[in-house]
């Protein structure tokens, strides 16, 4: 903050987007579309995006990013104070050149991604790095250049992994809410695990049986297995010594999805595209994590060994 004598104006931060996609397009486009100073790094669809915008079409309604900061290449970018990371997980090895070219001393990434392990894998990698979880509730899906289509929900959760700049946070926090998107501050543990007792279940199941989340709760057999493999979550999260995760968040999760729009989570998205699933942080590292601590997520466990069968076998045809 800047104050000139009583009167106090809040500084204006530069937000970077790594990862143009569902996630990051989205909430870089609700900070855009508010004002916020924001900065886009785009692949496939650069081109696209820098001569019609990016658009959005919510069920809030549908906004357009006509003057948009687009760029091909991130060393064209500024340096920036916060940086959201959309990317999936399973490219965050590119993280090691994407990142430097935006960071100053004090900026902070925050990592909206699913899983676990993704915080404490980039600070090996930027040891002085202020870093922050992203936890997103939102239904998006990007399947067309330029165009996001954002179906139910919305808000965010941010869980400090490292910065020790709480202003910062609070700033996040803060521009989000300007912008239209419900954003809290939570314990880092708890938000991870508890992400992990909803996408664990959901985004493997519906690509194992080829379906959407509807019809895995229509089907009592499915819908008893999904709260199975969410109790696993929560006790290996309990095993763990994370706080204020309880059976009942899994009875909490499944209502919560049959109030959805009939869903394909992300990973079911990459399987019908037949692109590399996000399985060794939304899978092996938090079993391995459970096993440390004495609990086997048995259940999802198979589960994971199915996962790696059929993305072996689609990625095995496709090259």
């Amino acid at each position: 903050m800047i104050i000139f004598a009583d009167q106090i104006i809040p500084s204006i931060m530069k937000y970077g987007i790594i990862g143009t996609g569902a996630i990051g397009g989205y909430y870089g486009a609700k900070l855009a579309y508010s004002g916020k100073d924001v900065h886009f790094l785009l692949h496939r669809d650069y081109d696209i995006v820098r001569e019609k915008g990016l658009k959005v079409l919510s069920c809030d309604g549908v906004f357009s990013i006509t003057s948009i900061h687009a760029y091909k290449d991130v060393k064209e970018m500024p340096l920036c104070d916060v940086v959201l990371v959309g990317l999936k997980s399973v490219n965050n090895c590119l993280l090691a050149h994407l990142l430097p070219p935006l960071l100053k001393e004090d900026s902070l990434v925050i990592l909206i991604q699913n899983g676990i392990g993704l915080e404490a894998d980039l600070q090996i990698m930027f040891p002085n790095l202020s870093i922050a979880a992203g936890l997103a509730f939102i239904c998006s899906s990007k399947t067309e250049p330029g165009i996001i289509r954002h179906e139910c929900y919305g808000s965010i959760n941010i869980g400090n992994y490292s910065c020790k700049d709480s202003a910062k946070l609070q700033a996040v926090i803060d521009d989000f809410t300007h912008a239209g998107v419900k954003a809290a501050l939570v314990e880092y543990r708890e938000a991870r695990w508890k992400k992990a007792v909803w996408n664990m279940p959901f985004n493997g199941m519906t690509v194992a049986l080829n379906t959407t989340t509807d019809q895995l709760l229509s089907n009592p057999e499915t819908e008893r297995l999904i709260h199975d493999q969410m109790l696993e979550v929560i006790h290996a999260a309990q095993h763990l010594g994370v706080e204020n995760i309880h059976e009942q968040f899994a009875d909490k999760m499944i209502q919560m999805t049959r109030q959805m729009v009939p869903y394909s989570p992300s990973m079911k998205l990459d399987f019908d595209f037949r692109r590399p699933m996000e399985i060794d942080y939304l899978y092996t590292k938090p079993i391995k994590e459970a096993q440390k601590a004495g609990f086997s997520m048995s259940k999802l466990e198979m589960l994971e060994s199915e996962l790696r069968f059929i993305q072996r076998r689609y990625l095995s045809i496709k090259d």
